[in-house]
């Protein structure tokens, strides 16, 4: 008996042991689930200071700005903070953020959810002062903003409240890596991240490219301290709002940007970018519509060996095939009319953007689903290994 409780003993502690391991490969997997891009080998300027313009109306919600990377002249970019309507009552904006992890500085986008996740422990400001958000919440289909951190007219707007916060006052921009924000995602905010959440709608997709094309709020050209620091709408940045002054010191780093030798064209990615971690996801697909989605590929004849076997795939592929192209045609042909009632309706921005997120919403998962479908038609033609010979007795 003593024998056998000591075996029985020394099998909880591996079971206990394995499964300590698992939750630690979960927990690391989850923090790292949507870094996308290259790994950038210089950290992102700190957050300039400025002020936030007055909200543009009732339903919108504030997404700050951060320091974007361009690989094609290896910079920082400064996508200005601004006001976006949600694409979903009760939906809100998780910030995107910079990392450090396997030898660079890795972006994690940022997205829309019924919760704020984890972003880093950035100051973002405005509300987002490193954990969750303090600048206003959903009250049933009403979003309240919060005074005392929100810029609103509260003679237009008059859901409103106010509640004093503690700021954290720092304007490092990155997590992680040398004088980053030690700071690590709690089980909340893991378990926000991997909930229902939609990519930036398109008006943000809009917004950091124009804020891209704009060489003035390139990090090496304004040393950190971006003319045009936020704006009122997306892509509005005629009326922006200029930086008071930058986070802190910033010196680009030689030969990248405008530091680069004259007559060094620019390569088209870090020179010195660590590759991409194998369970970093691509970015999200910005089409706004189905007709705007690269054409589909007609499937390659499946060859397991099995000629008969062949050719049963090869007619599920052309099926599966023909049928995608129908939803394809048949959703692009519903957002086209929509788009056209709503412009003999002489609709608002308002209407004309809402329209244009669900549109995208729509877009992406018509994508998703036929990707997945795809990948279990790739699995069901996978060769099956043959069964093994009962060994002669």
């Amino acid at each position: 008996m003593q024998i056998r409780s000591m075996c029985m003993l020394s099998f909880a502690l591996r079971v206990t042991l394995v499964f300590a391991i698992v939750l630690v490969c979960m927990s690391a997997a989850s923090f790292a689930q949507i870094a996308v891009g290259v790994a950038v080998s210089f950290a992102p300027p700190p957050i300039p200071v400025y002020d936030q313009p007055l909200c543009p109306g009732d339903g919108y919600i504030w997404t700050p700005g951060y320091w974007d990377y361009d690989p094609d002249i290896d910079d920082y970019y400064w996508v200005p903070g601004t006001w976006v309507l949600a694409p979903e009552v009760g939906f809100l904006w998780t910030p995107g953020w910079w990392g450090w992890g396997d030898g660079g500085f890795f972006f994690h986008d940022g997205y829309w959810g019924p919760e704020v996740g984890f972003y880093g422990g950035i100051n973002y400001g405005f509300g987002y002062f490193g954990t969750g958000f303090v600048g206003g919440r959903w009250d049933h289909d009403h979003f309240f903003y919060n005074r005392a951190v929100m810029n609103v007219n509260v003679t237009e707007i008059h859901n409103v409240y106010n509640e004093r916060v503690v700021v954290n006052d720092t304007h490092v921009s990155y997590n992680g890596g040398e004088g980053g924000i030690n700071r690590r995602p709690t089980p909340e905010e893991e378990a926000a991240g991997r909930a229902r959440h939609v990519p930036p709608v398109p008006a943000q997709v809009q917004h950091v490219q124009a804020a891209r094309s704009n060489p003035q709020l390139r990090a090496s050209g304004n040393m950190g301290k971006p003319p045009i620091a936020a704006t009122p709408r997306p892509g509005d940045l005629n009326h922006g709002v200029q930086a008071k002054e930058a986070g802190g010191h910033y010196t680009p780093p030689a030969n990248h940007g405008g530091n680069r030798p004259a007559g060094n064209a620019a390569a088209p990615r870090n020179e010195n970018a660590a590759p991409r971690p194998e369970n970093n996801a691509e970015r999200p697909s910005t089409a706004t519509h189905v007709r705007e989605l690269p054409p589909a590929e007609r499937p390659a004849a499946p060859n397991t060996g099995n000629a008969k076997q062949d050719q049963k795939y090869q007619q599920q592929q052309e099926k599966l095939y023909t049928q995608q192209q129908k939803e394809r045609q048949t959703v692009t042909q519903q957002q086209e009319k929509e788009d056209q009632r709503l412009a003999k309706q002489n609709a608002s921005e308002a209407q004309k953007q809402q329209q244009e997120q669900r549109h995208q919403q729509q877009t992406q998962q018509l994508q998703q689903r036929h990707q997945q479908q795809q990948q279990r038609m790739q699995q069901r033609m996978q060769p099956r290994p043959e069964p093994k010979s009962k060994p002669p007795k």
